[in-house]
């Protein structure tokens, strides 16, 4: 054991620690000997004590300050001192999730929770441009943004991509991103595809009265190319149209915060293509979404994808993937282990109390008092956003459709996140427009509190019928849904 990096009950409300909690089990290895290597490896140290220590380096060990065997669990503080004071999440990450996860005598390691002091806090950009500034230009503040992947997700052409780009917003919805390996590719030249882009946003626009917003991928092999096609995007499409899809896990950080740094004013898309391989519940290695959605506000993404709460199709529940919304979302967030307050000024000043107590009832009221409330909100975001990490927007996709909307908004409770729903809107047996429509005229009948068969008998609205026949049928729900319940 090196002794040095454990510390039961040590003070760690002194404002200088970032505290992080593992899942944490060896091969037959002491658990507390284990945890001191695990903490040496992930701040000053090896595997053996190393004989340069000074004093002052010894200052900065990570320690364990609580553990418990039973539940195999370990909580560990870590000076924040010891990471880049250029507000560099990149390299946080390669001390708390980068050569542990090596390390031959663990068998479980996996990063359930962090909590950030606001001291650290004040060191990191978090968002800029957030979901109300999205809202701002789509003036809607009485729905969530109701948008869609395009699919096929790779195959058309440029001209056949944004005519299905057209058919979307034309049937009323608001948001049409890349799918996640939308590239360059030689049937679907990058440029030729952008300004086809902008040409049926134009046209859609003169159609319906309303804006739209197109998310577009950037990702690249390098960042002069990742830069080069931002700047395509930002001379060719209008400001407040676009936003900028980063692959996150795949790119990395530094491609994340580029971006960040460098476009302010441009909404920031994380993509999270990858994370199961760290996130998924059965994955002994790695940490978990609420983690990585910590992390993705931290480094100021505007939205980042945080499940569907084991609604759609992928791996997910409401226990990991509605308490990292609500991280992603509030000035206040509840945790698993941490209960974390976004600011970057003292957690004690009486506004800072006021505006996170306001926060949470805000929360709790439900979907119509929320919407009541959001000039409060927004003021939060707006006026007082030097006091604050801002926001940033969970997007929900994956397997996702109309008639799944209202299992999924129930139990987000809150309109502030974005849907991208694929199959869900282009299955549609009467094509993508009907389908946009479809999902309009769902939310539609969640707002009147009204079941969609009989919202859509009602008014007579033959795309929401023939929606919820054919996805009942066809849809997630299929094997999911039974007696109007998650199963």
């Amino acid at each position: 054991m090196q002794q040095e990096y454990i510390d039961i009950g040590r003070d760690i409300n002194t404002g200088e620690y970032m505290l992080a909690v593992f899942k944490f089990d060896t091969y037959g290895g002491d658990f507390l000997s284990e945890a001191s290597e695990l903490c040496a490896e992930s701040s000053t140290g090896s595997n053996i004590k190393v004989g340069t220590q000074t004093p002052y380096a010894k200052q900065h060990n990570a320690v364990v300050y609580k553990y418990n065997e039973v539940k195999k669990l370990i909580w560990i503080a870590y000076p924040y001192s010891i990471f880049d004071k250029g507000g560099n999440i990149q390299n946080i990450m390669t001390f708390i999730a980068g050569n542990i996860f090596g390390m031959s005598s663990l068998k479980v390691c996996k990063l359930l929770d962090v909590w950030f002091p606001s001291q650290m806090l004040d060191k990191y950009d978090g968002p800029s441009y957030t979901i109300d500034d999205m809202r701002e230009y789509l003036n809607n503040w009485d729905t969530p943004i109701l948008g869609t992947i395009i699919k096929p997700k790779i195959g058309l052409t440029s001209t056949e991509y944004a005519e299905v780009c057209y058919d979307f917003w034309v049937g009323g919805g608001h948001f049409v991103k890349n799918d996640e390996p939308q590239a360059d590719q030689e049937f679907c030249p990058y440029k030729k595809m952008v300004e086809s882009v902008r040409l049926a946003m134009d046209k859609a626009e003169e159609v319906t009265g309303q804006t739209k917003v197109h998310s577009f991928n950037i990702s690249a092999a390098d960042y002069d190319t990742m830069l080069e096609r931002a700047e395509f995007v930002s001379k060719t499409m209008k400001p407040g149209s676009y936003a900028f899809l980063v692959d996150g896990i795949t790119c990395g950080w530094m491609a994340i915060q580029t971006i960040r740094r460098k476009y302010p004013n441009v909404f920031l898309h994380f993509h999270r293509a990858g994370h199961g391989a760290f996130t998924r519940e059965e994955n002994p290695i790695g940490f978990s979404v609420p983690v990585l959605t910590k992390f993705a506000r931290l480094a100021g993404a505007s939205g980042i994808h945080t499940g569907t709460a084991g609604v759609g199709k992928m791996a997910g529940s409401p226990d990991e993937d509605i308490v990292a919304a609500k991280q992603a979302l509030k000035i206040a967030s509840e945790g698993h282990f941490f209960n974390q307050i976004w600011t970057d000024v003292s957690e004690n000043d009486k506004d800072i109390i006021y505006a996170v107590g306001k926060e949470k009832l805000v929360w709790e009221k439900g979907t119509k008092e929320i919407i009541k409330d959001k000039i409060a909100n927004k003021n939060y975001q707006k006026n007082k956003d030097w006091r604050f990490i801002k926001k940033t927007a969970p997007i929900i996709s994956g397997g996702l459709n109309p008639v799944l909307l209202k299992p999924f908004a129930d139990l987000i409770g809150t309109i502030d996140f974005i849907t991208t729903m694929g199959a869900g809107v282009h299955s549609h047996p009467m094509g993508t427009q009907a389908g946009a429509t479809a999902l309009i005229q769902a939310w539609d009948a969640y707002k009147s509190n009204i079941e969609i068969e009989d919202y859509a008998e009602k008014n007579k609205l033959e795309e929401l019928k023939v929606a919820i026949e054919f996805y009942n049928k066809n849809g997630t729900q299929a094997h999911r849904i039974e007696n109007n319940k998650i199963i």
